[in-house]
């Protein structure tokens, strides 16, 4: 340690680091599943902050569209392997770290022996599939993980699980039917880079003990306007109960939509009472401009909140902005609603 000393200078100068901190973050061990635009800024600042190992774990090859927001990479790397990639790159920054490689898709089937290795994971990925399935083997081991995603040029951040903390399913309890990727809907390659530097800060923020780590709260930003708001959640017992008492799961629909109405609940998550329908989506206000997909338009969608004024912007913001024309306001809200 004493002969890195000077490599991590500014941040032992730190009272929140010093040499006690810097152990610590040599003995860490951090497993970034997903080594895109969000893993890419996230290896490097761990990397450099001296972690002392790192997981790198993606089956993807560099393509030159991943370059704008994949820095970590170069034209030189196209074709080769993301993890051996970034290997290279991470161990010539800092030959000190151990980096572990993993060319594979994370699975059901691979999850739980993963993360038993890490103390805590960090969301690389692009799909709420393989989000539910971090969230369900960190329950299921014991591992605080940090989320990450980006939707246009809005982004979220938080982290799960931590210290009996609410998880992923706390927040969004099932997985949307549909799901939009940068692929799709495009992205600006900075945006992802601060989320990804925001996860390192977190993720050291985890390692050193400090007690600012954004555990319960959602934070969203805008990079257009660069406004931020941070939601308020709370764990659930019920469903946590339930996911430890079943198999991991890799797909499930978000609600069981049948024949008849169905509700779009716009309300904050911690907003009472709870509507229990099954054939409810539980989209924020403030979300639904990044999950408006997941709303169905081939069926009446009966949008409600707590009195009926939210609820028609919502309806007002879909049909103009996304070409909605099946929605029906509840006025009144919750409270006059017979589900």
């Amino acid at each position: 340690m004493k002969k890195n000393l000077n490599r991590y200078d500014r941040q032992t100068k730190l009272l929140e680091v010093g040499i006690i901190g810097q152990e610590k973050l040599q003995k860490a061990k951090v497993l970034i599943v997903g080594i895109g635009g969000l893993g890419c800024p996230a290896s490097q600042y761990l990397a450099a902050a001296g972690v002392g190992t790192i997981g790198l774990m993606d089956q993807d090859k560099v393509d030159i569209s991943n370059l704008h927001r994949q820095i970590l990479f170069s034209e030189n790397h196209l074709g080769k392997p993301k993890v051996l990639a970034a290997k290279e790159r991470l161990l010539a920054m800092n030959s000190n770290v151990k980096i572990k490689i993993y060319e594979a898709m994370l699975t059901a089937n691979n999850s739980m022996e993963l993360f038993a290795d890490y103390d805590l994971i960090i969301d690389g990925t692009d799909n709420f599939q393989s989000k539910y399935l971090i969230d369900d083997t960190a329950l299921k081991t014991n591992k605080p993980w940090i989320y990450a995603s980006t939707y246009r040029h809005q982004g979220q951040l938080s982290v799960f699980n931590y210290q009996n903390g609410p998880t992923y399913r706390c927040l969004f309890p099932k997985t949307p039917s549909n799901n939009v990727s940068c692929e799709e809907m495009g992205v600006l390659g900075v945006l992802p880079g601060i989320l990804g530097t925001w996860q390192a800060a977190e993720a050291l923020k985890i390692i050193l003990g400090l007690k600012t780590v954004i555990s319960g709260r959602l934070k969203i930003m805008d990079l257009l306007t660069l406004k931020e708001q941070e939601i308020r959640f709370e764990r659930n017992e019920e469903k946590v109960r339930e996911i430890l008492n079943r198999p991991l799961q890799v797909q499930e629909t978000h609600c069981e939509i049948k024949s008849g109405r169905f509700y779009l609940d716009v309300r904050e998550p911690h907003e009472m009472p709870h509507a229990t329908t099954l054939a409810i989506l539980r989209i924020p206000l403030n979300q639904l401009a990044m999950q408006h997909a997941n709303i169905p338009k081939n069926q009446e969608v009966y949008v409600f909140c707590q009195s009926g004024l939210r609820s028609k912007t919502a309806i007002q913001l879909l049909e103009t902005e996304f070409g909605f024309n099946n929605l029906i306001n509840v006025d009144g809200g919750i409270q006059t609603l017979k589900i």
